[in-house]
């Protein structure tokens, strides 16, 4: 469980730091034979800071709580 924690500290410390990331797709547009039109796309993916901080939370309570059981 610790290590569980641990790994959601830093997951949750990286969310703060990034924010988000941009993907980009390609969309047929129009396909008539030989002729294909593509329209590209960027689609931005992004998360609340406060879930990164919630994450990180959740992961130190979870190391401090397996300290404690252990010691």
């Amino acid at each position: 469980m610790k290590t569980f924690g641990l790994v959601l500290i830093i997951i949750g410390i990286a969310m703060i730091l990034v924010r988000g990331f941009s993907v980009t797709t390609e969309k047929k547009v129009v396909d008539l034979g030989p002729l294909e039109v593509n329209k590209k796309e960027n689609k931005w993916i992004g998360w609340p800071t406060y879930a990164g901080a919630i994450i990180a939370g959740v992961g130190v309570v979870l190391v401090f709580t397996n300290q404690k059981k252990a010691g």
